[in-house]
């Protein structure tokens, strides 16, 4: 392998690592984001499921 190689690899590697890291801190975001909604009692649900008579 020479140097040129070895040097995409460690930048695709470097990239899929930021890639990684920004999802992560999305779904928490997300995850706090939807709780705090819950707790406020703003989940802003359009639909009513009744129950069939």
């Amino acid at each position: 392998m020479n140097r040129k190689e070895n040097h995409n690899r460690s930048r695709i590697n470097r990239r899929n690592i930021w890639v990684a890291i920004g999802a992560i801190i999305l779904i928490i975001l997300l995850i706090i984001w939807l709780t705090m909604a819950d707790l406020a009692g703003d989940t802003d649900v359009a639909a009513l499921i009744l129950p069939r008579l």
